[in-house]
């Protein structure tokens, strides 16, 4: 798919630094079932969730990018994602005993400091990138932008999907 790869005007970099990506995600994520959508997508469909929460953060200024770059998707699967695995393993003995529990949270907490690096790394590319194109006007529904641009089957997800747009925009 070709795209307008012109440079992004100041006025929209003021306005993506004005919502950086780590508070709107943080926010996103709150929203009544949001975390369970993206738990859906990241357990079923395979979905990277600070991929998904970029593209959110990206569609809610009126903005796309064709991929997440390999470099980030790297430090996911390298870093995050071992974490991550380390935290659901141990979550059964966790529940028996207060030494491995305190061990889940601390892999809880580095897992966190993970994503965060990850959304930081994604808010540059934003920022720096020529990579970026402007949504057509009136902008694809959310759920049909994502599919697309995450790769997701949107039958079996779609309320997953459906879930994530009524909250990233509700009326």
């Amino acid at each position: 798919m070709t795209h307008d790869s012109t440079q992004l005007t100041s006025a929209l970099r003021a306005r993506l630094l004005d919502t950086p990506l780590w508070e709107f995600a943080l926010a996103l994520y709150a929203r009544r079932g949001v975390e369970a959508a993206c738990l859906v997508l990241q357990d079923e469909a395979g979905v990277d969730v600070c991929e998904l929460l970029w593209h959110c953060w990206l569609y809610h200024h009126g903005l796309a990018c064709e991929e997440c770059p390999d470099h980030v998707r790297r430090w996911q699967q390298q870093v995050t994602a071992p974490l991550r695995r380390l935290r659901r393993d141990l979550k059964p003995e966790a529940r028996l005993h207060e030494p491995v529990a305190a061990l889940r949270r601390t892999l809880q907490q580095a897992e966190l400091q993970a994503e965060r690096e990850t959304l930081s790394r994604l808010e540059r590319l934003a920022l720096e990138s020529d990579r970026l194109w402007a949504l057509p006007s009136p902008s694809p529904r959310l759920e049909d932008h994502l599919s697309r641009q995450l790769q997701v089957q949107k039958k079996p997800h779609l309320s997953a999907l459906q879930g994530l747009e009524s909250q990233l925009d509700p009326s």
